[in-house]
């Protein structure tokens, strides 16, 4: 069952009971079962609502996965699903790139993966992590970098592949 679906049941579950503890304290409910039924449905579409608020950022043919921080630095390491199938496109990098980091002022490092089981729980990546990077974005005004490094299979006239 999908969010939306479970926020619907949930907020019909909260209204009805609600109506019927009203009738067993021997008060009268003051609304009506289709009254109960419009306010479930407000209730489902406010919780749907902010459930999508909370959610990670995404895109057309991205998603991010999970930010994990560099140590104790403040400093985030975004870690993004790619569509599989649509790793060669720059322009869905670019698109997760300017959406992640346009706020980010003084650092902002993205990495890129196509198979959503290799993308690391923690900062550190393993080898074969690694070998399955597609791309790695990283801005850190203070050292003065700006650089975006791709995977010989995403761009293959790239002098600095990552491999």
């Amino acid at each position: 069952m999908n969010k939306t679906g479970k926020g619907l049941l949930t907020a019909f579950v909260i209204g009805w009971s609600t109506l019927v503890f009203a009738g067993q304290e021997g008060e009268q409910a003051e609304t009506t079962p289709s009254a109960a039924v419009e306010q479930t449905a407000t209730t489902a579409t406010e919780s749907a609502t902010q459930s999508d608020e909370q959610a990670l950022p995404s895109g057309i043919g991205w998603k991010l996965i999970r930010k994990l921080e560099m140590g104790d630095s403040g400093k985030f390491v975004n870690m993004v699903l790619i569509e599989k199938g649509r790793q060669a496109d720059k322009t869905i990098y670019s698109s997760a790139i300017h959406r992640l980091c346009a706020k980010e002022e003084k650092f902002c490092r993205i990495r890129f993966w196509v198979q959503s089981y290799l993308v690391p729980e923690k900062v550190s990546l393993s080898l074969e992590q690694q070998k399955s990077q597609q791309a790695d974005h990283l801005f850190n005004r203070a050292a003065g970098i700006h650089r975006t490094l791709w995977a010989c299979t995403v761009d293959s006239t790239s002098e600095s592949c990552i491999q």
